[in-house]
């Protein structure tokens, strides 16, 4: 079978060889500078949870680019992560230089306003490196899909079902919605996350994977932003956009896993996931 052909099922093996132990030496530079920008009025937990999964995934530099209305949130809820706040008090409306990032995440709580649609358009059209593209983000692309002209070669789509619908149309079958999601990952070299059980995972050059991680009492909002925070900061670290996505989705699941053996699948919440990704490293590693 051809490479490009390949599909795989996870493993702890598997993820085992893509991840990188620290080297003693290494300093805060090491482990790259990430953006996320995200929250809107009444959304900006979204941006709590994304910051605070992107941190305990191992970035180095995370800063966060929030409407006014967060700051206070972020700066409490959050310490670790810098803070830059658009001029607008409850939404995100200007398209700043975020050059000096080496990845960006965009989408979680962000809204679907005129503006703040502007604002996408104007940030796909100045920066031209990874970004990892979720939720709101998705769906202003969905409404306005020459926008994936703009998107970056080797960014990430984390979209669930609708959000996916948005951007290929409705499927009548999963053997379908598989052969669009696979056409859609090679048109525009990008990476697809479509989450759900047993998430799937299409990559540019053809290659899928299946997730094996991961249970029902994720199933909630909340989840989504912890796995957009999750994979940015991989790419921040240097993994490709394929180890981003493959080790991402089964720490993510895998720390899920771990957190319901306390909470029960009724009552994990995405802070119990963030709070057990440190287990998930370990359990790779051990």
């Amino acid at each position: 079978m051809e490479e490009k052909e390949q599909h795989l099922r996870l493993s702890k093996k598997y993820i085992k060889a893509i991840l990188r132990k620290r080297n003693a030496l290494s300093h805060k530079g090491d482990y790259g500078k990430a953006v996320i920008v995200a929250g809107s009025f009444g959304k900006m937990g979204a941006a709590v949870l994304a910051a605070k999964a992107c941190l305990r995934t191992g970035v180095g530099l995370l800063s966060m680019y929030i409407p006014a209305c967060g700051y206070t949130v972020l700066q409490t809820a959050v310490p670790e992560a810098m803070v830059m706040c658009d001029e607008h008090e409850k939404m995100i409306t200007a398209a700043v230089n975020f050059d000096r990032f080496n990845v960006m995440g965009i989408g979680c709580g962000l809204g679907t306003s005129t503006e703040t649609a502007k604002a996408l358009k104007g940030i796909l059209l100045n920066y031209d490196r990874p970004i990892v593209i979720d939720a709101d983000a998705i769906n202003i692309i969905g409404k306005n899909k020459r926008l994936l002209k703009l998107v970056p070669a080797q960014s990430i789509f984390t979209p669930h079902q609708m959000e996916f619908e948005r951007l290929i149309g409705k499927t009548n079958t999963k053997a379908e919605e598989v052969k669009l999601q696979k056409a859609f990952s090679k048109k525009h070299k990008v990476f697809v996350v479509l989450k759900g059980h047993e998430t799937f995972i299409t990559c540019p050059c053809g290659k899928s994977y299946t997730n094996t991680t991961g249970n029902a009492g994720m199933a909630k909002g909340g989840s989504g932003d912890a796995l957009t925070g999750m994979l940015t900061a991989l790419l921040a670290q240097g993994y490709t956009a394929e180890q981003s996505c493959v080790a991402g989705v089964y720490l993510h699941g895998l720390a899920g896993d771990i957190a319901v053996k306390k909470t029960g699948e009724y009552s994990l919440l995405p802070s119990d996931l963030i709070d057990n990704i440190g287990k998930a490293f370990l359990k790779v590693f051990e």
